[in-house]
């Protein structure tokens, strides 16, 4: 192969990787990105957009990061390391943004019991249901621990919550399948006189998305599906932000011992460090009061970040 031949090759592969492509009107690069289960799919530009817009940032402010982002790709490129770009490209815009983590990265760092469970009862009670919390319900044949007891008007859920640590995992079929199961049995407790609670519908509580199979078994079995972006007016992602909802996982730097007491007395989004003096504080979860003026000032921080960014 001659040099010019081996020029040719490199400029042609350059532009099969790097190729732009029109995309709804717009040119957009076609670079291939790497995925963390090491899959690799085209660079989505917009993904950037909407995860500057999610930590609070101005549709001006997201372009022009989405932009400085695409300029440093390279084949290959690990979703992660774009990641850590644009945080890096956030926090020259607003150096308080440096006390927050990545919504779908604070979500993935909660323990799922009791930590996501509560989490799951607070959100959905401050998006307009009536909730109490775990409960042992008996059905037919046995008895069933649900993860709450949700009621928005005539309709009364129980409801399951699914923790993936790995936010890229999505929630199979099985979940809905057992949600399914346990609806039947306690349906026909309650008609045979042990169970004193008539349930109507099945509610799954997600931090991922759910694979095709179980949304169209969702769909079927009339369950309600609530994960990372769906259902559209009740996805976890709108119910936290609309809200305003930040649990305290997605502080960074937050120590797992401090993050466990603050749990364990009930605390587990950030709105909810701020409706209680520290001297208070100190005494309800047995966390030094100086400690817990840094955590305060670090949630006041970022809550105003994510409203004024």
């Amino acid at each position: 192969m001659t040099s010019v031949d081996g020029c040719c090759l490199w400029k042609s592969i350059f532009n099969v990787v790097f190729n732009r492509v029109d995309v709804g009107g717009m040119q957009a690069l076609s670079v291939f990105v790497t995925k963390a289960d090491g899959s690799r799919q085209l660079f989505d530009r917009e993904k950037i957009v909407r995860t500057c817009l999610r930590m609070g940032a101005s549709n001006k402010i997201a372009e022009e990061i989405a932009r400085r982002v695409e300029k440093r790709l390279y084949h290959g490129i690990p979703t992660s390391e774009i990641l850590q770009m644009m945080f890096r490209l956030l926090r020259s815009y607003k150096p308080s943004i440096k006390h927050l983590l990545d919504l779908r990265r604070g979500l993935s760092l909660m323990d799922s019991k009791p930590e996501f469970e509560v989490f799951v009862q607070v959100l959905l009670a401050n998006n307009g249901f009536e909730v109490s919390p775990n409960r042992i319900m008996p059905g037919k044949c046995v008895e069933h621990e649900v993860d709450a007891i949700a009621k928005k008007g005539d309709v009364t859920y129980f409801v399951e919550a699914k923790h993936h640590v790995n936010y890229h995992t999505p929630t199979g079929l099985d979940e809905s399948r057992i949600a399914r199961a346990i609806l039947e049995d306690v349906t026909e407790g309650f008609q045979s006189g042990s169970c004193d609670l008539k349930i109507d519908r099945a509610m799954i509580v997600t931090n991922t998305r759910y694979s095709e199979h179980a949304r169209r078994y969702g769909i079927c079995r009339n369950i309600l599906q609530i994960g990372w972006n769906s259902p559209a007016k009740l996805s976890l992602q709108r119910m936290i932000e609309e809200k305003n909802l930040y649990p305290v996982s997605s502080l960074r730097g937050l120590k797992r011992a401090i993050k466990t007491k603050l749990v364990n007395s009930g605390i587990v989004i950030m709105k909810q460090l701020l409706e209680e003096k520290p001297s208070a504080l100190a005494r309800k979860t047995g966390i030094p009061r100086e400690i817990l003026k840094q955590i305060i000032e670090k949630a006041k921080t970022s809550i105003v970040t994510t409203n004024n960014f």
